[in-house]
């Protein structure tokens, strides 16, 4: 790249493909600093469920876009986009790449293709889908999503209330599907366009399936239930918050309340739901990357997939 282009790399890929370890011996050898590009990273406290860089490995490689919002806030696309844009230019500035890395795909486009303006919040709708909701369960109406908009369908668990009614609400404020927002392309995205993106993805599904079971019993053994305790005991975090929501703090906070209620729940069921939930995570995740035909895949599951990332870093930086 020339000294006038932005001198990055995205590498993105399903949970547990191994981007985090890409990530850090990318950093070392090419003295990069690192942007998170995962929307769970983002909440403070939240550290063993989203598998967050250890301290040890933040104080030794610069990280961004971790630790920014209490579990209480939003963050939004738009907002990643425009932090993530800001930080390339003054870490370009500092005479370094930048690594965009994660797995939360709608960040990705957000930078590459930006977001048109989409209808704002109509509390009154809303309030009519919350009630339908009640009555006929989220993945009713997640069928019915998925009959006008087919594409974000296939991007969304059938209990993801939140995501499912913001969709139905675009719909039926504007009359067009979300993912038309999603894919109309801006004029002035170009130089983001560019940037080069590589993606760890499995030739055998099943190699993931079974790095996920491990990551998720790890979580486990590390005290995922004790760090939801801590922050149910906060009392001011609701399990509807886009945080509680995220894959494992969901599943941990529905065993927490089940237990309250004097119901049983074994955590044989919680690892159950916590690794189905997580296999979902990855199936909706290789959907997005699917929709990005510029994207260079390398198998994540070859057994030399990090030097085949690190040797395709070294050509593009």
């Amino acid at each position: 790249m020339s000294g006038s282009e932005l001198r990055g790399l995205a590498l993105a890929g399903p949970t547990a493909s191994g981007k985090s370890a890409a990530a850090l011996a990318l950093a070392q050898e090419h003295g990069a600093e690192i942007i998170s590009v995962d929307s769970a990273l983002v909440y403070r406290g939240m550290d063993i469920g989203t598998a967050k860089p250890s301290l040890a490995e933040r104080s030794a490689l610069p990280h961004h876009l971790i630790d920014i919002r209490d579990p209480l806030q939003a963050y939004s696309a738009a907002e990643f986009a425009a932090d993530a844009q800001r930080l390339v230019r003054e870490i370009n500035a500092r005479g370094k790449p930048a690594l965009l890395v994660g797995g939360t795909m709608l960040y990705f486009k957000a930078l590459f293709d930006g977001l048109d303006a989409m209808p704002t919040a109509d509390a009154g709708l809303r309030e009519q889908l919350e009630t339908q909701a009640a009555q006929q369960g989220w993945p009713a109406l997640h069928a019915q999503l998925a009959r006008i908009d087919s594409i974000t369908a296939a991007r969304l668990s059938p209990n993801d209330g939140q995501r499912i009614q913001r969709a139905l609400e675009v719909y039926r404020v504007s009359g067009r599907p979300l993912s038309s927002f999603h894919t109309e392309r801006r004029a002035n995205e170009s130089e983001w366009a560019r940037l080069p993106l590589l993606s760890l993805e499995p030739v055998e599904r099943s190699w993931l399936h079974e790095r996920i079971a491990q990551r998720f019993d790890a979580m486990l053994a590390s005290g995922l239930l004790d760090e939801v305790r801590g922050l149910r005991a906060r009392g001011d975090l609701t399990a509807a918050l886009p945080s509680m929501r995220c894959v494992g703090y969901r599943q941990a906070w529905e065993m927490l309340d089940a237990q309250k209620a004097g119901e049983p729940f074994p955590m044989g069921r919680l690892r159950d739901r916590g690794i189905f939930a997580t296999r979902q995570l990855a199936k909706r995740q290789l959907t997005w990357l699917r929709s990005m035909p510029r994207r260079e895949v390398i198998a994540c599951d070859a057994p030399d997939a990090l030097g085949q990332v690190l040797q395709r870093a070294r050509e593009l930086l």
